[in-house]
């Protein structure tokens, strides 16, 4: 009673502060259980984003839940409202354009609890459940993926496909995409999914497969919260390796460097000990890119000089390759890995090398992050770009993004590297160019007020902006990913020959617009024009 009698205070409190056209009693429905907050730091730090961009959005409440009941309660409420308001999931908030947010309904914060007392019934989400024998584990969509290693890792198997930095909800990733340096060989995270429970736009909750809801399963793999919130992941696993070798080599020559790439992620049939297991790289334009970021892996007494090797126009690029092992095979590593570079044309003498336990590397991000926060850089505006790009195009683009639009200071680490279009699920809504080989681009910028130019937010927006602009005047098709856009026909240009279904699958799981507003693809309805 008494935890009734708080939540019906935080509401009225919400219809006085906020103007909230809605009956008390409606939310009240969800039971006590369903943790629902109205806490001043709850709401602020649901909120914002990583990326902060789009400005403070405070949502009416934030919920805390503890199942997929408490969600598809929720859900069920916003859907039959007289009223209506949306409601946004929320992992670890990485989003970068506000995609998690909504300002007229309440955000669910699938990961943890971000701050303030809430309401907590200290019920707490289930915690991941491996199934050693059949290899999979299932997951809470708003478990985190490092906490996903640690327990499959307990058995000896961890996940086939991962993003680079693991502090992302399952949920978040799954419904972009999910990719790292294992998707030519694995496909995206999205690729190794066995079965989701999800709660529809109208609060039902859904058990879906290849088998079993089979159209809800692949919309919402890659669909951008637009159908349902992901509550449970069953995810593939495979023995899990004890070490990797990590690798950088450089090249000044873009072709060379591109043809090597192409060539590594076309050996993915060929057996374990035959390729790497993980292709990524990235461009440098600066000496203070290669010597400072992740700045661990170079020798800080032999720092790269860039004017040393001879760059063409200016521009480096760095291949970052990997091959796992395990102990009882680390008599045979270092043949296995020559044998590969033997048939790479990098510059020589530029090999550089490191060795580390499997976790480490794949948890090599957050180290990053650590340093940044350190130094008061990490929660600065962070105005990424992410496209996909014909293998067709990507020498235009080097030519012109690279080599020109960028000029010589770039912010923040430029990723480049291929991935085998077969991997990906054409059922799935992500959405890729037409192309069997595509390359991620991904400009991972960060916004400083230190006063130089070339470092703000604006300036970096608008090179965003010119990057686009380029791309679509050189007749270069990217598709963005972890898209963002403004406009209804941008969308509808984005998903192309996936639309009408994307569209009719909208009206279907959720026809009032209520998930996940803060992507900006449909406006929400009331009551009143619903009908």
């Amino acid at each position: 009673m008494a935890t009734k009698l708080l939540l019906t205070f935080a509401i009225c409190r919400l219809i006085v502060t906020v103007g909230l056209t809605l009956d008390p009693t409606e939310l009240l429905l969800l039971g006590v259980d369903a943790q629902l907050s109205v806490d001043p730091t709850d709401v602020k730090a649901a909120s914002l984003d990583f990326g902060l961009l789009t400005g403070a959005q405070p949502p009416l409440a934030v919920m805390h839940p503890a199942s997929s009941q408490d969600v598809a309660q929720l859900v069920k409420a916003a859907y039959g409202s007289n009223f209506g308001f949306t409601v946004s999931a929320r992992g670890h908030g990485h989003s970068i354009n506000g995609q998690a947010q909504t300002a007229n309904g309440v955000v669910v914060q699938m990961s943890g609890s971000i701050g303030g007392s809430g309401v907590a019934s200290g019920r707490k989400p289930p915690y991941p459940r491996v199934w050693p024998q059949e290899r999979f584990v299932d997951v809470w969509g708003g478990e985190l993926w490092i906490d996903v290693l640690r327990s499959t890792l307990q058995h000896g198997l961890a996940p086939k496909s991962w993003t680079d930095y693991l502090y992302l909800s399952v949920g978040g990733t799954l419904s972009n995409a999910g990719i790292s340096g294992q998707a030519f060989n694995h496909g995206p995270q999205i690729s190794n999914v066995q079965e989701l429970d999800v709660v529809t736009g109208k609060g039902e909750l859904l058990t879906c497969s290849e088998e079993q809801n089979s159209e809800m399963f692949h919309a919402v793999l890659g669909g951008l919260g637009q159908f349902g919130i992901i509550t449970r992941a069953r995810i593939s696993l495979e023995p899990a390796p004890q070490r990797v070798r990590w690798i950088r080599v450089l090249y000044s020559n873009f072709s060379t460097f591109t043809r090597d790439q192409e060539y590594l992620i076309s050996l993915h049939e060929q057996p374990a000990s035959q390729k790497f297991d993980y292709v990524e790289g990235f461009v440098i334009v600066d000496e203070g890119l290669i010597n400072n970021w992740r700045s661990s892996f170079f020798s800080p007494h032999n720092p790269v000089k860039i004017s040393s090797l001879e760059p063409n126009g200016g521009v480096l690029y760095c291949l970052e390759i990997a091959k796992n092992y395990h102990e009882s095979t680390a008599s045979t590593i270092d043949q296995e890995v020559e044998s590969l570079l033997k048939k790479l044309n990098f510059i020589p003498a530029s090999v550089f090398t490191t060795d580390m336990p499997y976790v480490d590397f794949l948890d090599r991000v957050h180290k990053a992050e650590l340093k940044l926060r350190s130094k008061g850089l990490w929660e600065v505006p962070h105005p990424w770009l992410n496209l996909f790009v014909p293998k067709s195009k990507i020498a235009d683009f080097d030519k012109g993004v690279f080599k020109g639009i960028l000029g010589n200071k770039t912010s923040g680490p430029i990723l480049i590297y291929p991935m085998n279009k077969n991997k990906w699920d054409h059922r799935s809504s992500a959405v890729t160019p037409d192309e069997d080989v595509f390359y991620l681009v991904a400009l991972l910028r960060s916004a400083l007020d230190n006063g130089e130019e070339t470092h703000s937010l604006e300036y970096l927006t608008n090179q965003n902006r010119q990057i686009l602009r380029f791309c679509d005047e050189a007749g270069i098709t990217v598709k963005q990913y972890l898209p963002h856009y403004t406009t209804h026909q941008e969308w509808v240009d984005h998903f192309r020959n996936k639309w009408d279904r994307f569209y009719r699958l909208k009206m279907e799981f959720d026809p009032r617009h209520i998930l996940a507003s803060g992507q900006q693809i449909f406006t929400p309805t009331n009551m009143a024009s619903w009908q």
